[in-house]
């Protein structure tokens, strides 16, 4: 999975996961401690965005960021 189809996905999933809660956009900013930009640019799929203030959005919202085995792609240093 490439940065941007990541970073896209997880914008969905946090806006839709912020809809379901009936939280704007600055109300999620103003509870997570970030600026309400920051929320803008995580639903836009920025792949930019900061670990830590990003772990604080997705805490806020109930959702936690795991690192886990690709499924079908070459280990690194496996042939």
């Amino acid at each position: 999975m490439s940065p941007q189809e990541f970073t896209r996905a997880l914008g969905i999933k946090v806006r839709a996961r912020r809809a379901a809660l009936s939280l704007s956009q600055s109300d999620l900013a103003d509870l997570a401690g970030v600026s309400e930009r920051f929320v803008r640019f995580v639903e836009q799929g920025k792949t930019t965005v900061q670990l830590e203030p990003l772990l604080a959005v997705l805490s806020t919202l109930g959702l936690e960021l795991t690192v886990q085995p690709a499924s079908s792609q070459t280990v690194y240093g496996q042939l």
